[in-house]
């Protein structure tokens, strides 16, 4: 019987992949590990290896088509072996659908809420639910006390396999996030589309987008606090830090830069914050993984600097700006946007002075910062002068954080930003 290379799941948010090159073609030799294809997930392009060893006999998808994880998306067979006969292998063409955008639904469906489509399985997203693995990937994830629901499973759909165990930390338990159903309730109709309306399909993006986002508003706790911070003492060493630079070969330091550096130092300061609500218990993470928000074509993403904690300002600022540039091109890998512990949204370059960020989940925390705005201030003696004033935000989960500890590592954030030099040392 011939083997199927399937669409595997190479992001925790990933349902399908869209198929944007294939680099194998038919009668061409693959063995386990080699590149087969390219494929486009809700995050980022990215390289797709065959779970089989063999020959290429048919590419079962085309090129722009939207894939299901788990579907199979070409036939392998073994030296010698005979295909099978047409017709005696079922059809992809049910899984399979096509990235172009389809004709919008008909009006009595878009004013009932009808499903049109039904979404692919996800199997281990929740706590409960069935984990897709091997038999010798669950012996060994008993062993080793590893939660299976918590790994990244690499096999075919998604299947967590031996290596995915081996590879993962022994304990480790991964903070799953509770499930909400991201449906609009069923009061709400949403008119049919007349003319000069259009009807834009979601992109697996915007949906990950709508989900997770619907499920922080409904199950986490939100409370915010705000500060206004005087950023000349880091608008200067900002700018004698930039005058010393070799304009061809030295890096241009910015004032995002000092606010992530400043984030991550608070955290250190006041752990607390670095958290995340676990059911009956918080998990305190040792080390800062720091979530940049990254605004793209069609959403946002959040990359991850893991260990921020341990790199200098320098060191944090040559990071963000490799993943931003990554992120924008779809050119990240799936392990980058993991492990993060806090996050930071930056409007400031939109001219936007105040806003509050929606908590990304798991988290406990996210930092929103505004534009620097030059205003009257009263200065010493009581005198009105001219300042520079950069408005922060947080919002905090308060199962996790107090008002109390939210105040306290904000004063730490304003002193670190209005005493820079902390930051270099």
């Amino acid at each position: 019987m011939p083997s199927y290379i399937e669409m595997p799941k190479l992001a925790d948010t990933m349902t399908e992949g869209t198929l944007v090159k294939w680099r194998k073609q038919p009668g061409d030799k693959v063995a386990m590990g080699d590149v087969v294809a390219e494929v486009e997930t809700d995050k980022a392009t990215m390289e797709m290896e065959s779970f089989e060893d063999g020959i290429i006999h048919e590419l079962l998808v085309q090129i722009g088509q939207k894939v299901p994880i788990g579907s199979k998306i070409a036939m392998v067979l073994s030296k010698g072996e005979k295909p099978p006969a047409p017709g005696s292998v079922a059809s992809p063409a049910s899984s399979v659908k096509s990235a172009a955008p389809t004709a919008p639904a008909s009006a009595a469906a878009s004013a009932t809420g009808q499903a049109v489509a039904a979404s692919p399985e996800v199997t281990h997203s929740a706590p409960g639910a069935r984990v897709k693995s091997s038999p010798l990937a669950r012996k060994l994830a008993k062993e080793r006390g590893a939660n299976l629901a918590s790994l990244q499973g690499t096999g075919p759909g998604g299947r967590i396999i031996a290596k995915d165990v081996l590879q993962a930390k022994p304990g480790v338990q991964t903070v799953v996030a509770p499930v909400a159903q991201a449906t609009a309730p069923t009061a709400v109709l949403v008119p049919a589309a007349g003319a000069g309306d259009q009807v834009i399909p979601l992109s697996g993006m915007r949906r990950i987008i709508a989900d997770r986002l619907l499920l922080s508003k409904t199950t986490i706790p939100h409370f915010y606090l705000h500060i206004e911070v005087d950023a000349a003492p880091m608008m200067k060493m900002r700018a004698e830090l930039n005058a010393g630079v070799d304009p061809e070969t030295g890096i241009k330091l910015t004032v995002n830069d000092f606010v992530l550096k400043a984030v991550v130092a608070a955290a250190v300061k006041v752990p607390t914050v670095n958290a995340a609500f676990n059911g009956d218990s918080i998990l305190q993470f040792g080390s800062v993984g720091l979530s940049v928000a990254v605004a793209v074509d069609d959403g946002l993403v959040t990359p991850v600097v893991r260990d921020a904690h341990s790199k200098s300002l320098v060191a944090l600022s040559l990071a963000v700006k490799d993943l931003a540039t990554r992120a924008r091109s779809k050119k990240l890998k799936p392990d980058e946007y993991q492990g993060g512990t806090i996050t930071v949204s930056n409007l400031g370059a939109y001219g936007i002075e105040f806003f509050d960020a929606i908590i990304n989940p798991p988290q406990a925390i996210i930092v929103s910062v505004g534009a620097i705005v030059k205003k009257p201030v009263v200065g010493a003696n009581d005198a009105i002068v001219a300042g520079q004033r950069l408005a922060i935000g947080l919002s905090a989960d308060h199962r996790v954080v107090d008002g109390a500890v939210g105040a306290q590592y904000l004063a730490e954030l304003r002193r670190l930003l209005e005493s820079p030099a902390l930051l270099l040392v």
